[in-house]
């Protein structure tokens, strides 16, 4: 089994739900998705992880995103777990989590690790475009929750690369200067592309604002 690198076409499925039965590209349409596993249902570092995803989902619908979760459980595993992740987490879980009995798609998406576990998913973030390109990989291990503002903040830094044309310094936010690539060498081109100007602290590190704001 290969693993998928980035700029990969990820692998499209078939399979249920607690939101019913998916096909995974017809599901995602024309949005980037997130796709994010866990361990098992009624864990307690997954019942917080999913309790900030319905939490953010406001954030995900601004920028185009579909969350969706997978675990080794069936559906109403899933359906009984959602109960509990609302009431501790004070949330709505609108978003779809995959039953992988069968361990279908966490063996297409490589997400059992053999010296984590034999059986259960590590904690795996696939962000993914329109195109059903992979864009961005996290992997957890299973004690550690994953830190869904840096999932955040990733998608803005992918959508402001995609939509400008432009690179993101280290921990970058949404309304920092920004990094002209080094593609960008003819200072006519520069001037028409990034008419707010830029800084070079050296010839290779130049920096503008953000071209959006």
């Amino acid at each position: 089994m290969s693993t998928i690198r980035l700029g990969d076409t990820v692998p499209d499925f078939e399979q249920d739900t607690s939101l019913g039965r998916i096909r995974f590209h017809e599901w995602a349409g024309n949005a980037w998705v997130i796709l994010f596993s866990h361990p098992a249902d009624f864990t307690p570092v997954c019942t917080t992880e999913l309790g900030l995803t319905g939490k953010l989902q406001p954030e995900f619908e601004k920028r185009n995103v579909k969350a969706i979760a997978i675990s080794v459980d069936d559906v109403e595993s899933h359906k009984a777990w959602t109960k509990d992740i609302e009431a501790t987490q004070k949330t709505v879980v609108g978003f779809p989590i995959i039953a992988d009995k069968d361990k279908k798609v966490a063996t297409l998406y490589d997400m059992i690790h053999p010296n984590q576990s034999g059986t259960a998913t590590v904690r795996a973030v696939f962000i993914i475009d329109p195109q059903k390109k992979l864009r961005l990989t996290l992997t957890y291990p299973l004690s550690i929750g994953r830190n869904f503002d840096e999932i955040l903040r990733a998608i803005d830094a992918l959508q402001l690369s995609d939509a400008c044309n432009v690179a993101t310094p280290g921990n970058w936010k949404n309304g920092d200067d920004v990094i002209i690539p080094l593609t960008f060498q003819d200072e006519e081109v520069i001037k028409k592309k990034f008419p707010k100007g830029y800084r070079a602290e050296r010839p290779y590190l130049r920096f503008t604002p953000q071209p959006d704001k």
